[in-house]
């Protein structure tokens, strides 16, 4: 197999792609921005810049070895090679893998300390993500190759309906789980107490960046130009249109649904955006659309699970739903391009959730116990503005001096 030829076109199409990506964390900002009281938004802003920079140091050092075996440790005559592109491919599956703790975030909002988040970061980015990235995207372990074996075909997830939105959701759920609802959230008498969002313009503006910014995630998962495939643009399109409309008449014109409806079906459509047919696509786009909508409510409401954004059924169940929606409508019996295994996906993706599930529990459940994870009663009270960041969002009384 003769080595690929990469030309300087690649690494242009590669880092545009990664500063896509990089653009979509300003999108998670706003998102949770939006959706947090106004107490709370300052902290929202924070996060990701710092948790981003946080897992840049995270994958450099650890991550990026773990999940392919590379390192930066020589000269940057070295690094410099085929025009950099080893370089812009670290920082375009950097932003991947940074989303994690950006999707984590939206879940633990309003309570959460910032210093043992930030420790979590480290450590899911540095260890936890690129262990099952590995497994999915480098044949880590002969998995992949088991899977091949029984079924016929490898566990398929072109640009990570599982391997970044499965397991950064289930690992939220674990953390909100362990960290506990916000006080006030559910009375003892079985009372909900609402809290409602404090910007809806600015949850609508971080809808849209992410939505824009996905047709990088996706499209540019092809990490080379001559690989580049407009089926994976009209796949993401129709799988947004379709969880935009099922929210909108699932979640009865709310407008917290309809923001969201459209990125659950970009979380669905990642994995086998390469291979549906766009009809495919905007069914799976639509069930994942109305799927979130359901499963928020009946979290929220009947099981009092207080994720904040939604991120475990938002990433965590329509990331699931993508990973197995792939292996039925990739199928050509459906208007697929085939070459993809029902039993390689579920199995696949069962795992992803496995590993998620495992390896937070590992990290909260351990930061927990030697730091804990919550802010005290009078500082959540205050709200995370002002106890961790000592500002507000909007200084009304200071400007009125």
């Amino acid at each position: 197999m003769e080595p690929l030829k990469i030309t300087s076109a690649d690494v242009l199409f590669v880092l545009l792609g990664a500063i896509m990506i990089l653009a979509m964390h300003a999108g998670f900002a706003f998102l949770e921005l939006g959706t947090v009281r106004r107490k709370n938004q300052v902290n929202a802003l924070v996060k990701i810049m710092v948790d981003f920079a946080v897992s840049t140091i995270a994958y450099f050092f650890i991550g990026y070895g773990i999940a392919y075996g590379v390192n930066f440790f020589a000269g940057a005559e070295t690094l410099a090679q085929k025009n950099g592109y080893d370089l812009v491919k670290f920082f375009f599956l950097l932003t991947f893998a940074a989303a994690i703790p950006a999707i984590v975030s939206g879940g633990i909002a309003e309570r959460a300390k910032f210093n043992p988040q930030l420790a979590a970061t480290f450590l899911l980015v540095g260890f936890v993500y690129p262990f099952f990235e590995g497994i999915a995207w480098n044949q880590a372990y002969g998995i992949q190759a088991w899977l091949k074996a029984s079924f016929g075909e490898e566990f398929h997830d072109f640009a990570g309906s599982v391997v970044v939105h499965a397991v950064g959701g289930w690992v939220g759920l674990v953390a909100v789980v362990l960290l506990g609802a916000r006080r006030g959230r559910y009375n003892k008498d079985g009372g909900i107490s609402a809290h409602p969002p404090s910007s809806i313009p600015f949850l609508a503006l971080g809808a849209w960046i992410l939505t824009v910014g996905w047709f990088g995630f996706n499209v540019m998962s092809a990490q080379l130009l001559d690989k580049i495939s407009g089926l994976v643009a009209m796949n993401s399109l129709m799988a947004m249109v379709g969880g935009t409309l099922a929210a909108l008449v699932a979640g009865k014109n709310d407008p917290g649904f309809v923001h969201n409806g459209p990125l659950a079906g970009l979380v669905a459509v990642c994995a086998g955006s390469d291979l549906m047919h766009p009809l495919g696509a905007l069914v799976t786009g639509a069930v994942a659309g109305g799927l979130f909508v359901y499963l928020f409510t009946l979290t929220q409401n009947r099981w009092k699970i207080d994720d904040v954004l939604g991120v475990w059924p938002l990433h965590g169940l329509c990331g699931a739903w993508g990973g197995i929606a792939a292996g039925i409508f990739g199928a050509k019996a459906l208007g697929g391009m085939g070459g993809v295994a029902f039993m390689a996906q579920l199995l696949g993706t069962l795992l992803g959730i496995a590993v998620a599930v495992i390896g937070s529990f590992i990290v909260y459940g351990t930061l927990k116990k030697l730091f804990g994870l919550r802010l005290d009663a009078e500082e959540e009270y205050n709200g995370a503005d002002l106890s961790i960041h000592k500002i507000t969002a909007t200084a009304e009384r200071e400007t009125l001096w």
